[in-house]
């Protein structure tokens, strides 16, 4: 149904999003370019998604919004651009011209009324008029998206529209602003991404339930879709569900097209999920570790309390102005200082550190920026900290900058048993020194554990957004009181 009521949501029980959120946003992306000495009469111009198929068929895959243009125009609809007048602020939304014939096969036509009642945006034209609509706007400068994504390293596409050359284009002040903007959340944002995360946490809390010895792991999977949709209108998920099991929990990216999700849970098995619903664009990335059986074995309460120490240490001491960096190695520090406790390691801590140890146990960053992306950008712009290559593992994090009150991040430290990392660092004499071959031979095929909240960094600290059991007698009393819900 077209609702054009100014809101965006999926009915009754589900959030409602305010047209307000992306005029809110698009204001503070002028008030920020107007500091930029930007050409006198630029206006800022963005290009939406379109349809992608499957590979040359006529079948698409549901449409997901540009994340750019959703955070500046919430408009969920492909094939549509967006103009700002950076002196004015004056908005002007361009949405494709369709022919009759749609309306047998996708429902009614709208009119351009229609879209400026939908969006609150009250200059609506058809995109085949935009040269015409610019022409006579006159700007000395189009202001248009050239970057890299720091995460995927892919180019963005510059927008094109016939008779785009006929107009200055000026591609060096847009990217790493807007993008800069994206980092820190609006109170409207911040609204739409605990709704997000609650539901999440909501259908991670059931799977741990359903989650069994016999089940499969895409049953799992399921479990989490179908809450995630039925009660919380996520019709995307905001990223490929990862339901390892056994010694898959250790493969990082598992539930990939080569291999879906498709072991069967067994006893003694530990079970990493690593799921995030998708709400309007705005994302959430929460990943519970547990036994399936509901009672931790001596050895996977070790490790499980290893990275939960680790996940608290930077839950208690993150804050505005600490630098993420330090938060990533602090966090490594912290899960080798407990595995030595736990007799796996030996020697001193800080040199583990330093040798770069921690990456043979947790081969990613400790989190990344969360929001319209799972990996949200920001995370290194020419204004902020690059990339640091040593010691190992730091190059993985998404983002070296300082907190700032208002980001949305990850805390997701984990300890995972991965063959060919284990027998690297067995050979290599600066890091074999560390580890006590007895003790690792024993954990060969454990898999691997991980603990990732979604968290909010306020004025004084860290709020966390997620809502699941978390400490050992927490997760096993939940696992076993199955008609209690204290969250």
């Amino acid at each position: 149904m077209f609702k054009n009521n100014g809101k965006l949501s999926m009915g009754e029980g589900t959030h409602e999003i305010s047209m307000e959120l992306f005029a809110l946003n698009r204001k503070r992306l002028v008030e920020k370019l107007r500091t930029k000495n930007p050409p006198k009469d630029a206006i800022v111009f963005l290009q939406g998604g379109v349809d992608v198929p499957f590979n040359d068929t006529d079948v698409y895959f549901i449409f997901r919004q540009e994340s750019y243009f959703m955070w500046a125009f919430g408009v969920l609809e492909p094939d549509c651009y967006g103009a700002i007048e950076i002196e004015t602020g004056k908005t002007h939304l361009f949405v494709p011209r369709l022919p009759d014939s749609y309306a047998i096969w996708m429902g009614p036509l709208h009119s351009l009324e229609d879209f400026s009642k939908k969006y609150l945006i009250e200059n609506v034209y058809y995109s085949d008029t935009i040269a015409d609509v610019l022409t006579n706007l006159n700007p000395s400068a189009l202001l248009i998206m050239n970057g890299v994504n720091s995460d995927s390293g892919l180019d963005f596409t510059e927008p094109y529209f016939e008779g785009i050359e006929n107009f200055t284009l000026e591609r060096e002040i847009l990217y790493n602003e807007i993008a800069d903007l994206r980092v820190v959340k609006s109170n409207l944002e911040l609204d739409v991404m605990k709704y997000v995360i609650e539901v999440s946490s909501a259908a991670h809390r059931k799977v741990m339930r359903m989650a069994k010895p016999g089940r499969s792991e895409y049953q799992c999977e399921s479990e989490f879709l179908h809450h995630t949709y039925s009660v919380g209108g996520c019709r995307h998920v905001s990223y490929t569900c990862i339901c390892g099991s056994g010694t898959n929990s250790a493969i990082l990216h598992y539930g990939h097209a080569g291999a879906p999700n498709d072991r069967f849970i067994k006893e003694g098995d530990i079970c990493l999920f690593d799921m995030g619903a998708n709400y309007f664009g705005y994302a959430a990335d929460i990943t519970c570790s547990f036994p399936p059986n509901g009672k931790f074995t001596p050895d996977q309460k070790l490790i499980y309390e290893a990275v939960l120490e680790a996940n608290l240490a930077v839950t208690n001491t993150a804050k505005p102005g600490v630098n993420w960096l330090d938060m990533h190695f602090l966090a490594n520090r912290v899960l080798l200082s407990e595995l030595k406790k736990g007799g796996l390691l030996q020697g001193d801590v800080d040199e583990m550190v330093s040798a770069g140890l921690g990456h043979t146990f947790q081969p990613h960053g400790l989190g990344h920026l969360l929001g319209l992306d799972v990996h949200d950008v920001g995370g290194y712009l020419p204004s902020h900290p690059e990339r640091r290559k040593a010691p190992t593992g730091a190059h993985k994090l998404r983002t070296s900058r300082n907190l700032l009150e208002g980001m949305v991040l990850t805390i997701e430290p984990g300890c995972y048993f991965i063959d060919p990392l284990l027998d690297e660092a067995l050979e290599d004499p600066n890091l074999s020194k560390f580890l006590v071959p007895e003790a690792i031979k024993r954990f060969r095929g454990f898999g691997g554990v991980r603990i990732e909240d979604d968290v909010l960094v306020t004025a004084t600290g860290i709020k966390n957004l997620t809502k699941v059991p978390r400490t050992v007698p927490e997760i096993e009393d939940w696992i076993a009181n199955k008609d209690d819900d204290k969250y």
